[in-house]
């Protein structure tokens, strides 16, 4: 008999966990060896317990998924990792696909997905829902955010004029100015508004909460 598939859950929201806990507890190939609730924790984990998949959240209240996938490949350059999202910002899907991960689903995703999903990436394979992967193709090929474009977009987020930018980057106002209106081209935007809510949505932007 196939050996189950070993899960481990690294997520701190408790409905969640319970959820998905419920879900895996009713297929026989499927088996929770370890859950934790913060980054640090997954990651000791993932290094005594050696899970086949990890279901690893997004945001995580000492860590984002993204900045702490080199972690766990350093432990296993194999390592079998979906990553379990609030909402599917392509800029974030496709960061975290370019460092390896095996899968992205949104926290949303039905049962029967959510099991197709753990299968398909315990086989060896990625996975990709049809909603999210339409979500990649309708911004493929725009141009991407220069670090100092990125930079201003989050502070435009924060609700920082061109004067406080100018002032906190130590760079002069026409600069920011150029950059700003960089942003918008490639955004496809005219306003900050317009700018600061579609890279919430995309994920281009870090809201800490």
């Amino acid at each position: 008999m196939k050996s189950p598939i070993r899960i481990l859950i690294v997520e701190n929201q408790t409905l969640t966990r319970v959820g998905i806990k419920t879900i895996l507890n009713e297929h026989s190939d499927i088996e929770i060896i370890g859950e934790a609730r913060t980054g640090a924790q997954g990651l000791e984990l993932f290094r005594t317990l050696k899970p086949d998949v990890t279901i690893l959240s997004l945001r995580l209240p000492d860590s984002c998924a993204i900045d702490v996938l080199e972690d766990y490949y350093n432990v296993n350059k194999r390592a079998k990792i979906l990553i379990l999202a609030e909402h599917a910002g392509d800029s974030e899907i496709s960061r975290s696909l370019k460092k390896g991960v095996s899968g992205y689903v949104c926290k949303d995703i039905s049962e029967s997905e959510l099991i197709k999903a753990i299968r398909a990436v315990g086989a060896g394979g990625k996975y990709i829902p049809a909603d999210i992967a339409g979500i990649l193709s309708e911004n493929f090929g725009q141009e991407e955010l220069t670090p100092a474009e990125q930079k201003i977009l989050q502070m435009i987020v924060g609700g920082n004029s061109n004067k406080e930018i100018a002032f906190d980057l130590n760079v002069s106002e026409n600069t920011v100015k150029t950059h700003v209106k960089n942003v918008f081209e490639k955004l496809g935007v005219s306003d900050r508004t317009s700018a600061a809510t579609l890279a919430i949505k995309r994920g281009l932007v870090r809201i800490d909460v």
